[in-house]
């Protein structure tokens, strides 16, 4: 985007609601949350399929037209069909599947007109025949050294230079946003650079949640990026400081007791102040090519029922 460009719309990740059908769900929204226009479906991988039955979909147009005049009856749009999986896992049954669901969910984009996939980039794993995945994220200590290296080598390039490709040909507008997320080859913006070098249709989606507890700075990411970053989450995070004092930011045992933990997920604006988040919507229409925030609600204090309404009402302020 540019200056002028049009507002970032509001959006919500559905799958909160993954047990009500997705007629219920747009109907609540009307209700309680009219500032959202948009939506963001599960469609595969390890994200719930209730909504967006990505199979039946593709192969039935009636279907397909159906399930599109339910939404847009209702003055709503599809952001995004999200795909969040580990397509390089070391199960191959699993990677089949999450390879077999990000490809579907392209050739489904398409066929709607959706032009954003959001995905994870995965986790391979640490060595040939490991049966687990290993996130590389640090190589200070000997057994950690370059394994970085060894996977993008044998796994994260050669697929995600294939992937890029496959969607370029399916839906040359479509923009396959990996959300920056740690246990996985793509976390921040050094090794986003690297893998958005493998093609122009790769993007970013960015939660400014993850970079709030890395003790990253979501504006200095979205200044680095720029124009690569093609869709947003919208989530906040609440440190606990005796907590964190003792424990610090990596914890093991998430998601167990939140109030034992230095910090969760909470609703927009329950974190920073409605100054930020104004400030980080304002930077999205200016750099990024985001169309939506789309709320991801992980509060575990908070019904997605009440901070749903609100985080819409903080965004919808910020704009």
């Amino acid at each position: 985007m540019t200056e002028g460009a049009d507002e970032p719309r509001i959006g919500v990740v559905t799958e909160p609601f993954a047990s009500r059908p997705l007629t219920d769900v747009m109907e609540w929204l009307l209700r309680a949350a009219p500032g959202v226009t948009d939506l963001e479906v599960g469609a595969g991988g390890y994200a719930p399929t209730t909504h967006c039955e990505t199979p039946l979909l593709l192969r039935d147009a009636s279907a397909r037209e159906a399930w599109a005049a339910e939404i847009a009856s209702r003055g709503l749009r599809v952001a995004a069909l999200n795909v969040w999986g580990n397509p390089l896992h070391p199960d191959k049954s699993i990677a089949r599947k999450h390879d077999a669901d990000l490809r579907d969910a392209i050739r489904l984009a398409a066929l709607l007109g959706v032009d954003r996939v959001v995905a994870l980039a995965g986790c391979p794993p640490g060595a040939r025949g490991d049966r687990t995945p290993h996130f590389a994220g640090g190589g200070w200590l000997p057994y950690l050294e370059s394994i970085h290296e060894l996977q993008w080598d044998e796994w994260v390039e050669p697929y995600w230079s294939d992937v890029a490709e496959f969607a370029m040909r399916e839906h040359p507008q479509l923009l396959v946003c990996l959300e920056l997320h740690p246990g996985t080859a793509v976390y921040n913006v050094e090794t986003f650079d690297r893998i958005a070098a493998l093609g122009d249709s790769i993007a970013a989606n960015i939660d400014p949640s993850h970079f709030f507890w890395m003790g990253m700075d979501p504006l200095a990411v979205l200044s680095a990026i720029g124009d690569r970053v093609g869709h947003c989450h919208g989530k906040d995070v609440q440190f606990a400081r005796p907590n964190l004092d003792v424990n610090g930011v990596l914890d093991r045992r998430w998601p167990h007791d939140p109030r034992t933990l230095p910090w969760n997920f909470a609703v927009v604006g329950r974190g920073r102040d409605a100054a930020w988040w104004k400030a980080f919507v304002s930077a999205l229409q200016s750099e990024s090519r985001v169309h939506t925030i789309a709320i991801e609600h992980e509060d575990p204090f908070v019904a997605a029922e009440q901070g749903i309404p609100e985080a819409a009402d903080v965004l919808s302020s910020a704009r």
